[in-house]
């Protein structure tokens, strides 16, 4: 991944953009003005944008973000949590296992090449691959708001849910209808299973009691 080594862009305070928002994580995480930051946001962008993707796109990557600006005061470190947030499917192909693995490590090797601090560029790849099981430790904030803020979709309004579960069943188009509803089924009792979806005090009384609705009504139909 790599940028030339000229200077940055100044971020605009008011830009936001995903182009914007990146500029302004990654300003305030590295003491140095090199290599220029917008080359690092316009290669995630593109793979946010790839053909492949019908959910885990840049709509998805804004909603995140912007999900975490609601969370980010229950964080210990929001620049790393927004950190993570772009990276933790920015390596996606439905038909793979080892996406978040692959996305830590662009991570590890991005940050470090853009002048990101070791400490803050390890806990950025921590935390996207916590996203494999949505399951932080009691007291990781960080690890928190990241899992709550990928997970909100969940808590979506009918309509939203709805264009949620068709965008991912779009994506694993390759998979037959029968092991597809397995595989999803699978997935939703594993979500249903967590003594609690929603770890941050807002996720928890905002996003948890109509997300186990949707969880279960989603099953429901997929093992009738």
């Amino acid at each position: 991944m790599a940028a030339p080594a000229t200077a940055r862009n100044a971020p605009e305070p008011e830009d936001d953009t995903l182009r914007g928002r990146w500029l302004r994580t990654l300003t305030a995480v590295r003491k140095e003005e090199t290599p220029d930051a917008l080359p690092y946001a316009d290669e995630l962008l593109t793979r946010w944008d790839e053909p492949q993707r019908r959910y885990h796109t840049a709509d998805h990557l804004l909603a995140v973000l912007e999900h975490i600006d609601t969370l980010a005061p229950h964080a210990a470190d929001p620049e790393a949590v927004r950190l993570a947030a772009w990276f933790h499917d920015a390596v996606y192909r439905p038909d793979r296992s080892e996406n978040e693995e692959r996305s830590a490590v662009l991570a590890v090797r991005a940050l470090t090449e853009a002048g990101v601090d070791a400490k803050v560029t390890a806990e950025v790849a921590r935390l996207v691959r916590l996203t494999v099981s949505h399951d932080p430790a009691p007291g990781d904030t960080n690890g928190e708001v990241l899992c709550d803020a990928d997970l909100a979709i969940l808590a979506g309004e009918p309509e939203e849910y709805e264009a949620y579960t068709r965008a991912v069943r779009e994506e694993y188009g390759f998979v037959p209808d029968d092991a597809f509803r397995a595989g999803r089924a699978a997935v939703l009792r594993q979500l249903l299973h967590l003594q609690r979806l929603f770890r941050t005090p807002h996720g928890a009384a905002a996003w948890e009691e109509r997300a186990r609705a949707n969880l279960t009504a989603e099953l429901e139909t997929l093992t009738d």
